[in-house]
């Protein structure tokens, strides 16, 4: 499996038969502002959403316009796009799961909010936020946490699913900061990998993973959790 960080919460992940897009907020992503944009997306057949604000829906219905990219995401999200012109979506809840070619997507909890802005500045509300859980056929689980704070249950879903990646908000102000992402990885996941995210994107998250990975190793005493810290566009055979 190939996973590259494409700034902010957007991941490409390759699998033997799919290319996934997570969160592709890309075009006008700061982060990105050096990414190859059309290699970062070539090939794309799937693109999963955790929740509905502008930096994490990004390019999505552009994308799945021009290539037909199957979308998977909450149901009142879903809707959402339909609207606006997105028509090979696959929606789900919190608690189910979508099956795809050689993956699944299950929808889990997050403690954040989901909704579009319009230019009129009312707040319509787009559904759950979730984390999503990647189950991919004879290669590792991965968890995106997506935006939101630490909680209790965040052990059950590693009881129930085994994560071995976690895609882990770490930025603050508007997820948990880099202290408390650590507690949430080590009190209650069991992840071999770490991909830190949702920082150093705009100038009121955090700008860099420091608290995180100071964190993370004064919990760690073994070094068990590998920290990949990468810039966007750099892949990861993992």
């Amino acid at each position: 499996m190939k996973i590259t960080w494409l700034g902010h919460s957007a991941f490409r992940v390759e699998t033997s038969q799919s290319v996934i897009l997570i969160d592709p907020y890309l075009s006008e992503n700061p982060s990105a502002a050096d990414l190859d944009i059309k290699a970062a997306v070539g090939g794309v057949t799937h693109i999963a959403l955790t929740h509905g604000h502008f930096d994490h829906v990004g390019d999505t219905v552009k994308l799945a316009n021009e290539t037909g990219a199957k979308v998977i995401a909450n149901a009142d999200l879903s809707g959402w796009l339909g609207t606006r012109g997105v028509k090979n979506t696959d929606p789900g809840n919190t608690g189910g799961t979508v099956f795809q070619e050689d993956f699944s997507v299950t929808f889990v909890n997050a403690l954040h909010s989901s909704a579009f802005i319009t230019e009129d500045g009312v707040s319509q509300s787009l559904g759950s936020a979730n984390g999503l859980v990647f189950h991919i056929n004879g290669d590792q689980t991965i968890y995106h946490m997506g935006d939101t704070d630490i909680f209790s249950d965040m052990a059950l879903i590693n009881e129930l699913h085994q994560p071995d990646i976690g895609i882990v908000p770490i930025g603050d102000r508007f997820t948990m900061g880099g202290a408390i992402a650590a507690l949430a990885c080590q009190r209650y996941m069991k992840f071999s990998t770490v991909l830190p995210c949702h920082y150093a994107t705009f100038p009121l998250l955090d700008s860099n993973a420091d608290k995180f990975i100071a964190a993370m190793e004064s919990m760690d005493a073994e070094k068990s959790c590998k920290i990949n810290v990468s810039k966007p566009g750099q892949l990861q055979n993992i």
